[in-house]
């Protein structure tokens, strides 16, 4: 495992650290990625090693959100979402924010949290995703009418396939189903098929690069040892939203290499996850494989 392989995008947010210590961090990230869907526990940990010498990076507190998130974590998640929205500026991890309310059985929080921000000013994939989260905080409240208009927005086209279509079609389909009609909710699943299809065939269509990667060993910081108090305890319940806004000043960003003194991790605020290459949401593919105009 090479710092180089970490995404480029992540990799420039790094530049703020030393030399050592961006490499040292980016080998964590990388790791972390690699790992999220196979061992989600140990890819929590590489995260939290990174945020240990990083933690005023936006991308590593995505990542440890992310992990925290796999893990079901929902309150170390979602805190450690709020730091990465107020570090980087940005709110294409808002849908996750909203679902890890939905997963602390807070429906309503998580519903106001998707109404705060305009949803013209996400991208279109974001756009999705948190209308599938909104729909799923509907459906919490016992709503599948309400849960199904949260998933008509313009995506929902069944004549073109997008990266993002085929778990949009699934939505839909699945709230069909809770409201009892069945034969569009049959016509939908087919969709998702299709979808799937169509973007399978674009991904062959590609030429993809051939990277070898060498792995070499080196140690997660902290696994053997028990985090010290003051860098990991975590507020509970509604506590942690109370004092999230209060906890959030963020140092000058550091140079030395040395280990941060961070905010508790999880503490507020994907691959994150934008190392996961997925079809190019700017280049839609028709059902049949063709490419849109």
């Amino acid at each position: 495992m090479q710092a180089r392989d970490l995404h480029p995008q992540a990799r420039a947010e790094l530049k703020t650290l030393s030399k050592d210590n961006a490499d040292w961090v980016a080998k964590h990230l990388v790791t972390a990625a690699l790992l999220v869907d196979e061992d989600p526990e140990l890819a929590n940990q590489h995260a939290l090693s990174a945020a240990r010498r990083a933690g005023r990076v936006a991308v590593v507190r995505e990542t440890a959100a992310i992990t925290a998130y796999r893990l079901g974590d929902f309150s170390t998640a979602l805190r450690e979402l709020r730091t990465y929205r107020r570090i980087s500026g940005r709110n294409d991890q808002l849908p996750m924010m909203v679902d890890c309310e939905r997963g602390l059985g807070r429906p309503e929080r998580a519903l106001e949290l998707g109404r705060s921000v305009d949803r013209a000013a996400l991208e279109p994939g974001v756009q999705v995703e948190l209308a599938i989260a909104m729909s799923g905080a509907r459906l919490d409240l016992g709503n599948p009418t309400a849960a199904l208009g949260e998933l008509e927005i313009p995506q929902l086209d069944p004549s073109t396939a997008y990266s993002w279509s085929p778990a949009l079609y699934s939505a839909y389909a699945a709230t069909l189903e809770e409201l009892g009609r069945q034969d569009e909710a049959d016509e939908w699943w087919a969709r998702v098929d299709r979808a799937a299809e169509a973007l399978a065939e674009a991904a062959d269509e590609d030429s993809w690069e051939t990277i070898d990667v060498v792995e070499e060993a080196f140690e997660v910081e902290g696994l053997d040892d028990e985090p010290a108090d003051d860098e990991l305890d975590e507020p509970a319940g509604d506590e942690l939203d109370e004092r999230a806004d209060d906890e959030l000043d963020e140092p000058a960003a550091d140079e030395s290499g040395e280990p941060d003194q961070l905010e508790p991790l999880g503490d507020v605020d994907e691959p994150g996850d934008d190392d996961l290459g997925e079809i190019d949401e700017d280049n839609p593919r028709d059902v049949d494989g063709s490419a849109a105009d």
